[in-house]
């Protein structure tokens, strides 16, 4: 794991995880300007690592680490450590390990549904008010 350069491209499996904000340590897919990279041997060391990040973030594991009061943080070598041992408990735990993970992704799905079906609504709603206004001369 490093501090990712946007100049930097990458050959091995990799994601980034966000180190600045209230959503340090969210895994992401595309990096961003404030972000480490974790960079693995294969594909599924990377499944591994990215849902393990995940499911910390979700379950605000990384929070006690925080720093700064004006824009929080987390440093590399406390996201290094929080991600070992929690390797570690998720090793030994397998079977739970996934379900959960699994149990992650459902909702993961299921939220971006409903994130779009808002939006959907949303655009519905300035749809019919615009078209009142239209229909009106007021718009």
């Amino acid at each position: 794991m490093k501090t990712h350069r946007p100049e930097t491209t990458y050959t091995k499996p990799h994601f980034f995880i966000l180190n600045k904000g209230l959503n340090s340590g969210k895994p992401l897919n595309t990096p961003c300007p404030n972000c480490f990279v974790c960079i693995v041997e294969n594909e599924a060391d990377r499944e591994f690592l990215y849902w393990l990040c995940f499911g910390l973030w979700r379950s605000k594991s990384f929070h006690f680490y925080l720093k700064g009061s004006v824009i929080p943080f987390i440093t590399i070598d406390e996201i290094r450590k929080v991600i070992r041992e929690s390797e570690v408990k998720a090793s030994t735990k397998e079977k739970a390990f996934d379900k959960s993970i699994q149990a992650l992704k459902l909702l993961d799905v299921n939220e971006q549904k409903i994130k779009l079906t808002l939006k959907m609504i949303d655009t519905a709603r300035q749809s019919i008010f615009h078209n009142l206004m239209k229909e009106t001369g007021a718009g």
